[in-house]
């Protein structure tokens, strides 16, 4: 009897090497990896952003380059990360769960070639729309505002085309469970572009228009170099492991025209949500260019914790609930459920304390992490009303991708796509009557509409991912947020808020009266003259945490009891 040889081991790096990780394990690891990763980007990009305050504040450049950087990333969104996640990720994970190399391998060659055509396409179409896009994402800018903003354009919409090779370099590596280096990746773009702000900034800092203008035409090009280098750095990991890797622009297998069939749900999908993005940043560039700059600044700021948790545990899950699906149906609702609950009360719980961390205290986030150079107490300050109202919407917005990752699992985006329907038609309206037709009404100053376009955008989240819960509970069953958890989480989280403003209260009475709002609303400063932003939001963020933390623990919330029991094994090993 002849004994076969036995197989050579698979290469470190092939598809086959994957980590022997169980499904359970997969999801809290990934999410850990996906966490760090995104950690680090939007620490670089809070870096980013103060550097940027710092040359250029709330200036008239400023509001440009922020809206036009806003016009090729609609190209970006949607066909970049969002969407692969939703369309090609499923499948992929799925065949990768079979043991599927050679169909896999041919599935993402396709999608990188008809994604490359697609992409190359758009970005040549986008720079001969240069005007017409500025015109519809900002009406209001004219003259000189307006020419820059074409201009601006231009330079960055081929470095759009980097970032969306760049998701594809994501979904790849998602589902091959490698989360750290994508989610990494971002930061060389974030680095490019500080790099260049400190390169050229001191030469055009407070030079007038000219100047600035000049500054921000060196930014969009460091925006590009950023671009490619985000992307490059992923390339040489990809191609280790997909091994025959052959772009190809073929039909031919099913696969690919499966990842086809759901691609258009999930663009359609995308460009829904981006057209809401476009409205907000329209309707803000009608109120003012301060309210515009400002508008972007929060974003950047509240969306830290929709990335920092909903996107990291949405990220790690959505592979491993493709390859669930792959399962009886029974078994395969079972463990979506499984998953989802546990998803998402992960997110909720760390994401309530950053809600009632912008509410309580979101004059001290934005001074620590923007007030500097041109960017003053008083500009801290009205972003804080913007803060307030992006708070009320933080937790549905993230735990909204979960519920529609589960849906992509399924292999179903057209539901997603529906909800993403209702929620930008109500939200047109709201923020049309919000910011535009009710501060008048109010008798409120006009720049008080941004302020209510941030609430408008919260409120219609909720309605979505309502929507989105009772259509999956009649797809798997119950699943999604416990009753009860989230009034104990805000309960913990509200004392702790009144905790830390009773500190703060008592650091100005300490160190000096604080000055009264002056004339102008939005004026004054945010703590004691003494005592530096940061070491003011440190100061009162402590007692926050550790309020928020030990409450959620006495009412019972598992995961604050996880929390103390992961310091308590550290404490003992550093004993």
């Amino acid at each position: 009897m002849t004994v076969p040889a036995p197989a050579p081991p698979p290469k470190p790096d092939s598809p086959a090497a994957d980590p022997p990780i169980t499904s359970a394990r997969a999801g809290g690891r990934g999410a850990m990896l996906v966490g760090i990763g995104i950690l680090a980007s939007r620490l670089m990009g809070l870096v980013r952003e103060r550097v940027f305050a710092h040359y250029l504040g709330n200036a008239e450049a400023a509001a440009v380059f922020k809206a036009a950087l806003r016009i090729p990333n609609f190209l970006q969104n949607l066909f970049g990360e969002g969407v692969l996640s939703g369309s090609f990720i499923p499948v992929y994970a799925q065949l990768l769960g079979k043991k599927d190399a050679e169909e896999s391998d041919k599935v993402a060659g396709a999608v990188f070639g008809l994604l490359a055509l697609a992409t190359s396409v758009m970005v040549a179409l986008g720079m001969l729309a240069t005007p017409l896009f500025v015109d519809l994402i900002a009406p209001g800018f004219e003259g000189g505002e307006r020419d820059l903003a074409i201009r601006l354009v231009r330079v960055l919409f081929p470095g759009t085309g980097f970032l969306v090779l760049s998701a594809w370099c994501l979904g790849i590596l998602n589902s091959h469970r490698r989360f750290l280096l994508s989610y990494l990746a971002p930061v060389v773009w974030n680095v490019v572009i500080i790099a260049t702000l400190l390169a050229v900034g001191g030469r055009y800092a407070q030079g007038g228009r000219a100047a600035e203008e000049a500054l921000t035409e060196w930014l969009a090009y460091g925006v590009v170099l950023g671009s490619f280098l985000q992307f490059a750095v992923q390339v040489p990991t990809v191609l280790r492991l997909l091994g025959r890797f052959r772009p190809a622009l073929s039909l031919a297998s099913a696969s690919v025209r499966q990842v086809l069939k759901n691609f258009g749900p999930v663009v359609l999908g995308r460009g829904v949500v981006q057209f809401s993005a476009w409205v907000d940043t329209a309707f803000a560039s009608l109120i003012s260019n301060r309210a515009l700059s400002s508008l972007l600044y929060a974003q950047t700021i509240y969306l830290i914790p929709v990335s920092l948790f909903g996107m990291a545990v949405s990220a790690a899950e959505l592979p491993e609930m493709a390859r669930a699906t792959g399962e009886g149906e029974a078994e395969a609702h079972a463990k979506l459920r499984s998953r989802i609950d546990a998803g998402s009360r992960r997110i909720a719980f760390w994401v309530v304390p950053s809600a009632a961390a912008l509410l309580f205290l979101g004059d001290l986030v934005g001074g620590a992490l923007l007030q500097t150079g041109r960017f003053s107490a008083a500009d801290s300050r009205y972003l804080w009303y913007l803060l307030m109202g992006a708070a009320v919407g933080l937790v549905a917005s993230t735990v909204g991708r979960l519920y529609a990752s589960a849906f992509y699992a399924l292999k179903d985006p057209k539901t997603p796509l529906r909800y993403a329907v209702v929620r930008v038609g109500l939200g047109t309206v709201f923020a049309y009557f919000l910011a535009l037709w009710l501060p008048e009404r109010l008798g409120v100053p006009r720049e008080m509409g941004a302020v209510f376009l941030t609430l408008s955008s919260g409120i219609v989240a909720w309605v979505e991912t309502t929507l989105l819960r009772r259509k999956l509970q009649q797809r798997v069953g119950p699943a999604g947020l416990p009753a009860g958890l989230l009034p104990r989480l805000w309960g913990a989280a509200a004392v702790g808020g009144v905790v830390a403003l009773g500190v703060k209260q008592g650091l100005t009475s300490l160190l000096g009266p604080m000055p009264g709002v002056g004339a102008q609303w939005g004026g004054g400063v945010l703590v004691p003259p003494d005592l530096h932003p940061v070491l003011g939001l440190v100061a009162v963020a402590v007692p926050f945490g550790l309020v928020y933390f030990a409450l959620s623990a006495a009412l019972g919330v598992p995961e604050a009891g996880a929390v103390f029991r992961k310091v308590g094994r550290k404490l003992k090993l550093l004993r």
